[in-house]
């Protein structure tokens, strides 16, 4: 049986996550990424099996979208990825159920996300999840995409 566990990322291990997804592939995104999480307005939390990098996610506080986030009222559920080789085992949604549990416990009132429309296993966990309310759909350098709101109150 694994032995997984939820634990906050460290700036100092985030090359770690490499181990998830190909961060050489998307160079500018990482950096994005970690200079949120240095600067904290990134928060990511690592899924672990037998201290195994195996998924994350992360929630953003401020951002230049305000579809995405509203001080102290809506925050943006970023960068949810499960290592390819372990998808469809109930790990996303466990993620998810953390990311949406911790951002009650701050006083959100709102979670925001944006999905790729061809993603379908992460448009029907989302839709699982209760992020419903369609806020904007559009198309950007990856293809089209569509984001949500999931109200927390």
């Amino acid at each position: 049986m694994s032995c997984y566990q939820i634990k906050k990322l460290k700036p100092e291990d985030y090359n770690k996550c490499s181990n998830i997804w190909d961060m050489e592939k998307k160079p500018k995104m990482a950096k994005r990424f970690y200079d949120e999480l240095v600067s904290g307005n990134r928060i990511t939390f690592i899924y672990l099996d037998n201290n195994e990098f195996i998924g994350e996610g992360s929630l953003v506080f401020q951002n230049n979208d305000p579809d995405y986030t509203i001080a102290g009222k809506r925050i943006y559920l970023s960068r949810m990825i499960v290592k390819e080789e372990y998808r469809n085992r109930g790990i996303g949604s466990i993620i998810v159920d953390y990311l949406i549990d911790y951002a009650q416990q701050l006083g959100y009132e709102e979670m925001t996300l944006g999905v790729d429309t061809d993603n379908i296993n992460a448009r029907h966990l989302y839709k699982k999840k209760g992020f419903t309310t369609v806020l904007y759909f559009g198309e950007d350098d990856y293809g089209e995409y569509v984001k949500l709101l999931k109200k927390l109150k």
